[in-house]
């Protein structure tokens, strides 16, 4: 089984590319399994969090062992959100999967995340945790841009770069909900339900609150490095 661990952070399209994987049928889809350990060890009150940890293991060596038993499907792509990898995490599992990151700009992630979180960290966007995992594994940078503006051709480069067969399935899937998706799915995923496939890219502007303006700027470099290796 080829394990792919692709690192996304928030206010991205991750779910969406893990619609993208889901309708593939040789491939097993897994979502966000360190949410349950993340909120039990930061303690923070996100919608749904009881139901979040009643339905994960609530640490995380619990969450990396469930992810390495087999799933019957020759791929298995896991969603991760790169700021559930907290410090306390271990490293050592991550030689053992594909690793690959989606990235978007700075400044339409602090933009979109404004508009739910007031106040984010360097740390929540995860930015220095996709910089740290690419520094010792490597792997494909996706960036969410030139996917919607391309899905076919940056998807064919990122099977490529996985060294797995592209599938035209990965363009298109029903709408709906998915066993797969996480208890948190009421709270997050509207939008994904209704869609059948990647939305049309749109060169909006990013309003950035004068306050996280300095956030935009510390991520840049972080951006900058993994942009430079993107598809």
């Amino acid at each position: 089984m080829t394990r792919i661990a692709m690192w996304s952070g928030p206010r991205n399209v991750s779910t969406a590319l893990m619609r993208s994987f889901g309708a593939r049928p040789d491939c097993a889809v897994v979502d966000e399994p360190l949410y349950a350990s993340y909120l039990a060890a930061t303690g923070l009150d996100h919608p749904g969090r009881a139901e979040v940890l009643a339905s994960q293991p609530t640490r995380w060596s619990s969450a990396v062992a469930a992810l390495e038993r087999p799933s019957g499907k020759a791929l298995q792509y896991e969603k991760h959100m790169a700021h559930h990898l907290l410090p306390e995490v271990g490293r050592g599992w991550l030689g053992r999967v594909t690793n690959a990151y989606l990235i978007r700009d700075p400044a339409h992630v602090v933009a979109s995340y404004a508009k739910v979180r007031g106040e984010p960290t360097l740390e929540d966007l995860g930015y220095p945790q996709q910089v740290e995992i690419f520094r010792r594994h490597g792997g494909p940078v996706l960036d969410s841009a030139a996917l919607l503006r391309d899905p076919a051709g940056q998807l064919s480069k990122l099977c490529a770069a996985l060294g797995i067969p592209f599938d035209e399935a990965m363009l298109r899937w029903e709408s709906g909900p998915r066993d797969t998706d996480g208890v948190w799915a009421p709270h997050w995923y509207a939008a994904v339900e209704q869609s059948t496939g990647f939305a049309p890219y749109r060169d909006s502007p990013a309003p950035v609150p004068a306050h996280l303006a300095p956030l935009v700027v510390a991520a840049q470099p972080f951006y900058d490095e993994l942009a430079a290796h993107r598809l």
